[in-house]
């Protein structure tokens, strides 16, 4: 049966990780989803409340946090079946101006707490031999704009590592998926869901343009965090998803660019590349 699937969905109180949980929830799936906040989790997902939702209240930057809710789930539901990394936020400022609490809580959550959970979910899946599990990026993580270094940076380590343990986790049916994003029209442009370094050093002029412009652009972007969910629930549902998925025509159009950049640096450097092999 289709909706049999239990999902395991993290950052799900706002943004796209809320709009995919009441979908899941209204299509009939049993969902688990995480927030800082359980109150303001189910608040957030309001009238579809019910025996086929458990809100969770988990501190992603810890271990045993992230274990028990795993542990709720396969409690209340029998089994997990996909897990969606949405927990994240973004991080803007020049690299000397960002200090190292300001990177370490990033990691903390945009790269740390995607590897816990897997760490956690792997168990369940390796014993049933199945599962997904979607990891989201950003189009940063491939193609990054100025003055998002350290963001792009985190979303550059999720996809790395996204698509290395899709060949480490292929041999027991377990499927990854990372995704990248462009701007969809959720809060991530909200103060709740961006930080920036609280040192500015002057004459950074191109990364405060930079930060402005993302800022006009909050309530336009061109993403639709709706369709958003119905991709990743079709995601689930495809036989042979892909490795790598960019949403939007923004990230499309953005990866594509940097694909044909590559490519000439590439060729372009050919000669030097092949100069440090022994003759």
């Amino acid at each position: 049966m289709k909706t049999d699937k239990v999902w395991f969905v993290t950052g799900a109180s706002k943004g796209m990780g809320l709009s995919l949980v009441k979908k899941l929830i209204g299509e009939g799936y049993r969902v688990a989803a995480t927030s800082r906040e359980s109150q303001r989790l189910i608040d957030a997902v309001g009238h579809l409340e019910g025996p086929q939702f458990l809100p969770l209240e988990v501190d992603l930057t810890s271990e045993q946090s992230i274990r028990e809710a795993f542990e709720r789930t396969v409690a209340q539901f029998g089994k997990v079946d996909v897990l969606v990394n949405n927990a994240g936020y973004g991080i803007g400022g020049a690299v000397e101006e960002i200090n190292q609490e300001e990177i370490k809580d990033s990691f903390d959550i945009n790269v740390m707490a995607v590897i816990k959970t897997m760490q956690s979910a792997m168990p369940y899946f390796r014993q049933q031999r199945s599962g997904n599990i979607i990891n989201i990026s950003s189009i940063a993580g491939f193609a990054p704009g100025i003055g998002w270094a350290m963001y792009a940076a985190t979303k550059y380590a999720v996809t790395g590592l996204s698509e290395a343990m899709a060949e480490d986790v292929k041999e027991f049916g377990v499927k990854v998926t990372v995704v990248a994003p462009g701007a969809f029209r959720t809060e991530f442009l909200e103060d709740s869901s961006l930080v920036f370094a609280e040192k500015k050093i002057e004459g950074y002029s191109a990364i405060r343009a930079s930060h402005e412009k993302y800022a006009a652009m909050n309530g336009a972007q061109i993403g639709d965090p709706e369709m958003l969910a119905k991709v990743l629930i079709d995601l689930v549902a495809n036989p042979n998803p892909p490795v790598r998925l960019y949403l939007g025509s923004d990230a499309y159009r953005r990866a594509t660019e940097k694909i044909n950049l590559l490519a000439e640096e590439l060729e372009s450097n050919k000669p030097i590349s092949y100069s440090t092999d022994f003759n």
